[in-house]
C-alpha cells in the first residue's frame, strides 16, 4: 500500500527564538536553516519580517533551499484592506514562496484581545488568506488558541478554520497555544474539524510542551488525520517550549504504525545526521546538551547496570529500543564503582580492544576503578578518561609528551579606567621526545575580558605540543562542571570537562583534587591524550 505523505514544518528561527535566553544572529539563521534543509524538512519559517531588524536582515540574505521557505506575519486589521495593511506588505516584501499567518479562534480573544466583533475576525482571516493566494503565495493559517476556542464555542473555531480553507489557505493549522491541552482530547477534537469540512491532508498541528505532552499531542493529531506537523529542534520555544523535532522525526521514520503509513522529506540516511544537528544547535546557542534527551542524548544508550551491560553484550535489542547508529547516536556502557565484568568487558570492546574473559587484569581494571571513585573520581560520566586508565593497567596507553611543571598567575589590579579587573596567565613547561618546550598564555578573551585560570592554562597546554598540535588545534572545551565530594578542611574537588572536535565528536574527562585548577589541568591532560589516541598520533 502506498505510503501518506507527511510534511515537516520547523520553526526553530521563529517561535524557537521565543526561548528565554536565545537570540540568533544573521549569520547563526543563515547556518541553522542550510542545516534544516539539509535533513530533509519540508517548511521553513525563518522569522517575522518587520518585527525586527535581525529578521528582516535575514530575509534579505536568506539562502536558497529545497524546502519552502516561510514568512510569519498576522491577518489584517479590522478597517483596512489586506492589500493596505502594512503588517501584511512586510510579510509580501520578504518574497518567500510560503506564507504563514496567525489569527484568533478564540472567541473571547477575539472579542477581548482585537476588540472587534466575531464576523470582523472571520472577514480578516478570509481576506488576507485570499490576498496571499492572488499574489501566488502558498498560504497558510495559524489557527491561534485553537483547542482552548474549540472548548469554548466548537461552532465559531470551526468555522474560522474552514473559512480560512474555502479561502485557499494550503494549510490550516491548530494550535495548542497555551499548551495545556492534552493527547486525547486533541486526537478527537482534530477528528471533529476534519468532519466539519477541512480535509485531513490540509490540517496542520502546533503544540507547546507546558503539559510535557508536546510530541504525544502532535501524534494523537497524526492519528486522526493532519497531514502537517510543526515543532522546533530540541523542543526550543517559548515558556516550556514547542514539540521536540529530534524526537519526532525519528519516530515517525522508526516507529510503527508511523514506519509503515507515512513517508517525509528526511530519509533514513538523512536521519543518521539528526544527532549531530541537534548538539550544532546548542552549540551555537552556548548551551550543554541535555543528556536524557530522546534518541540524541549523550544518555539515550547508555547502560550503567551489569545486568543490561550483560544482556547488550549477547543482544543490544534486548536494552534498545532502536540501533544508536540509526540516528547518529552511540551506545554507551558507563563504569563505576557499581559496575561488573559484563561493563568492562562491553567498554573494552566499544574501545576496540578485545580481551580474555579470564585475563586476571579485568580485575585490575575494576579494582583501580572502584578506588579511585573512593578518592572521588567518577566514571560513569567520563568514559574517556576511563578508557585511559583501563589502557594503562592493560600497557596501551602510549607517552606522548611529560608534563615537567606547570604555573598559573591571577593578579587582581585596576586598569586604565580605574575598575579592578583580573588576569590570568599560565605557563606550562612540556618534554617531547627528548626536547622541553615552554608556553605561556593569557586568559583574555578577543574583547578583553578575562576568561579565568584553567581558559589559560588549557591555552598554553595546547599553544605548542610540537607533532601533536595539529591533531588537537580543533578542539574545544564545550562544558566544565564541578564538584566539592567532601566538606570542610578535607574537600576534594571533581572537575568533568566535555570536549568537541570539528567532526562533533563529544567526550567527557575527569580530574580530582584538593586544588581546583590542578583537578582542572588532570582532565585536561586526559582529553588532549585520548584525542591523541582517537586519532592515531604516533609518540615521538
Amino acid at each position: 500500500m502506498a505510503k501518506e505523505r507527511l510534511y515537516l514544518y520547523d520553526t526553530t528561527l521563529r517561535d524557537g527564538q521565543q526561548t528565554q535566553g536565545v537570540q540568533f544572529s544573521v549569520a547563526e539563521k543563515i547556518a541553522i536553516a542550510e542545516a534544516l534543509d539539509d535533513i530533509g524538512v519540508d517548511y521553513i519559517e525563518g522569522g517575522w519580517p518587520g518585527a525586527n531588524p535581525t529578521d528582516s536582515d535575514f530575509f534579505a540574505a536568506r539562502p536558497q533551499t529545497r524546502a519552502t521557505f516561510t514568512a510569519f506575519g498576522m491577518t489584517k486589521r479590522a478597517g483596512r484592506s489586506a492589500a493596505n495593511d502594512d503588517v501584511l506588505a512586510a510579510v509580501m516584501n520578504a518574497g518567500t514562496p510560503g506564507v504563514c499567518l496567525v489569527g484568533k479562534t478564540h472567541d473571547y480573544h477575539v472579542t477581548a484581545a482585537l476588540g472587534i466583533t466575531l464576523e470582523e475576525n472571520l472577514e480578516n482571516i478570509r481576506a488576507s488568506v485570499a490576498h496571499m493566494v492572488a499574489q501566488g503565495r502558498e498560504a497558510m493559517f495559524d489557527a491561534e488558541h485553537f483547542f482552548d476556542g474549540y472548548k469554548a464555542n466548537p461552532g465559531y473555531a470551526v468555522l474560522c478554520c474552514r473559512t480560512a480553507y474555502e479561502a485557499g489557505a494550503r494549510w490550516v493549522i491548530l494550535c495548542d497555544t497555551n499548551g495545556g491541552t492534552l493527547p486525547a482530547e486533541v486526537g478527537t477534537i482534530t477528528a471533529a474539524v476534519i468532519a466539519s469540512g477541512v480535509p485531513g491532508d490540509h490540517l496542520g498541528i502546533h503544540c507547546h510542551d507546558d503539559t510535557g505532552t508536546a510530541v504525544a499531542n502532535s501524534l494523537a493529531a497524526i492519528d486522526a488525520g493532519a497531514r502537517q506537523v510543526q515543532g522546533t529542534l530540541n523542543g526550543l520555544g517559548e515558556r516550556c517550549g514547542n514539540a521536540n523535532l529530534t524526537s519526532l522525526i525519528p519516530t515517525l521514520l522508526l516507529k510503527e504504525p508511523y514506519k509503515s503509513h507515512f513517508e517525509t522529506g528526511v530519509s533514513e540516511v538523512k536521519l543518521t545526521g539528526i544527532t549531530r544537528l541537534s548538539r550544532r544547535l546548542d552549540d551555537i546557542l552556548n548551551r550543554v546538551p541535555l543528556r536524557s534527551a530522546a534518541y540524541v542524548g549523550a544518555s539515550a544508550f547508555a547502560h550503567k547496570a551489569g545486568l543490561h551491560a550483560s544482556a547488550i553484550l549477547k543482544d543490544p535489542s534486548t536494552y534498545e529500543h532502536i540501533a544508536p547508529e540509526t540516528v547518529g547516536n552511540s551506545r554507551l556502557i558507563p563504569m563505576s564503582n557499581q559496575a561488573g565484568q559484563s561493563n568492562l568487558r562491553a567498554r573494552l570492546a566499544a574501545m576496540g580492544i578485545e580481551i580474555d574473559p579470564k585475563d586476571p587484569r579485568l580485575v585490575q581494571i575494576l579494582d583501580e576503578i572502584k578506588a579511585r571513585e573512593d578518592r572521588g573520581y567518577a566514571y560513569d560520566g567520563a568514559q574517556a578518561s576511563f578508557e585511559l586508565v583501563a589502557r594503562r593497567v592493560l600497557g596501551l596507553c602510549p607517552q606522548f609528551f611529560e608534563i615537567k611543571r606547570y604555573r598559573v598567575i591571577v593578579e587582581r589590579r585596576k586598569n586604565r579606567y580605574d575598575q579592578m579587573v583580573s588576569v590570568s596567565e599560565a605557563v606550562v613547561v612540556v618534554k617531547i621526545g627528548g626536547q622541553k618546550m615552554l608556553s605561556v598564555s593569557e586568559s583574555m578573551d578577543a574583547e578583553g575580558h578575562d576568561r579565568g585560570p584553567v581558559n589559560a592554562l588549557s591555552k598554553a597546554l595546547v599553544k605548542d605540543l610540537g607533532p601533536y598540535t595539529r591533531c588537537i588545534e580543533e578542539m574545544k572545551l564545550v562544558d566544565f562542571r564541578v564538584r566539592i565530594t567532601q566538606g570542610g578542611t578535607e574537600a576534594v574537588t571533581r572537575v568533568i570537562i566535555d570536549s568537541e572536535d570539528a567532526q562533533g565528536q563529544r567526550w567527557s574527562t575527569v580530574g580530582v583534587s584538593p586544588n581546583i585548577v590542578d583537578a582542572s589541568f588532570e582532565a585536561l591532560l586526559d582529553a588532549i591524550i585520548w584525542k591523541l589516541i582517537r586519532d592515531g598520533a604516533q609518540p615521538v
